[in-house]
């Protein structure tokens, strides 16, 4: 349904997305990560049309977005970074607006938005000046507008940002709902939101891809994948507690979060995280530890975060990036990111 050949983007001598190749299926949600500057708004806004590459190929649905815009455009909602809108109109005022853009007609004008508002909550703000609004509530009237004409494809860049976690919680499960019959991409800054609604994830740096996979998959090359976390119930002496954990067997090293107050151990080889969990849980057993909490991590999508997005790309390691993403079938040689 979208399809990057070879994209970049430059800005005088400045490159803000580079050689950028990769493919979103049908029914897919895709995380689309990085830190601030990467690139990510850029590449969203050229994959809608809003910007043209300087190189490189955007196929949207059948159409190629620079040759046939309007019928890219007319497939795709997009919920730009910040919502914009018309801060003396409306919500309803508004929606009725841009689904005349649309192309919305007779009753069907009225059907939709009524979905929309039900779908965003809205209803409570529906007349008041959109410039009175909270930034939640713009979020969301942003949203609305974005999925009016029921598109076969939504890019949303922050959809969550403003809200409160109640909303938040609404709005990850619309795009889940949504994602069933749409093809959807999901810039965010709540790495969170990457599990809770993505089936792939793509992390870009400088623009350029530095990781991409399933999020289990990008948490589980984290450091702390198969590591043991333990924290205790009460203050006391647990001067011994580091020196004890670095002498169970499988552990490589020990580390203490001051501001978590919890201790991690690391294991030699990452798979045989439950094995070294027994052996710290025999341990914390043995010394008749008072712990409050012991689990075995899962990983820590934060922590892979930033272990890829620091540093100069050529230190990325081929284990984190992970498998190549997909790219288009037929491609000249060289696209292959």
């Amino acid at each position: 349904m979208i399809s990057l050949k070879n994209i970049t983007k430059m800005f005088g001598s400045f490159t803000a997305v580079n050689d950028l190749s990769f493919t979103v299926e049908s029914g897919e949600v895709l995380g689309f990560l990085g830190p601030n500057g990467a690139g990510k708004s850029t590449t969203m806004k050229m994959i809608t049309g809003f910007l043209t590459p300087s190189d490189g190929q955007i196929t949207v649905g059948s159409h190629d977005i620079t040759e046939e815009p309007v019928q890219a455009k007319s497939i795709i909602g997009y919920l730009p970074e910040g919502a914009p809108a018309y801060g003396d109109m409306t919500p309803e005022e508004f929606l009725i607006f841009i689904a005349k853009v649309r192309g919305l007609t007779g009753s069907k004008v009225k059907e939709r938005i009524d979905a929309v508002i039900k779908q965003t909550h809205i209803q409570d703000v529906l007349f008041k000046p959109i410039d009175t609004l909270s930034k939640g509530y713009k979020r969301r009237v942003g949203l609305a507008q974005a999925i009016i004409h029921d598109p076969k494809i939504l890019i949303l860049d922050e959809p969550t940002d403003g809200l409160d976690p109640n909303q938040k919680y609404e709005v990850r499960k619309l795009i889940k709902a949504m994602a069933e019959d749409k093809t959807i991409i999901v810039s965010t800054h709540i790495l969170e939101e990457v599990s809770a609604v993505c089936s792939r994830a793509i992390v870009i740096d400088k623009g350029s891809i530095v990781a991409y996979g399933k999020p289990h998959e990008l948490e589980e090359r984290s450091q702390y994948y198969g590591a043991v976390t333990i924290s205790f119930s009460e203050d006391g002496d647990f001067s011994d507690v580091i020196t004890s954990l670095e002498q169970v067997e499988g552990a490589t090293s020990v580390k203490f979060d001051e501001i978590t107050e919890r201790f991690t151990t690391f294991p030699t080889d990452k798979k045989n995280g439950t094995d070294l969990f027994n052996k710290v849980s025999a341990l914390v057993e043995s010394k008749g530890w008072d712990v409050k909490e012991i689990h075995l991590e899962r990983g820590r999508f934060d922590d892979f975060f930033r272990s890829v997005t620091a540093g100069d790309l050529e230190s990325k390691t081929e284990e984190q990036c992970g498998d190549k993403p997909s790219v288009p079938a037929k491609q000249d040689e060289g696209a292959q990111q």
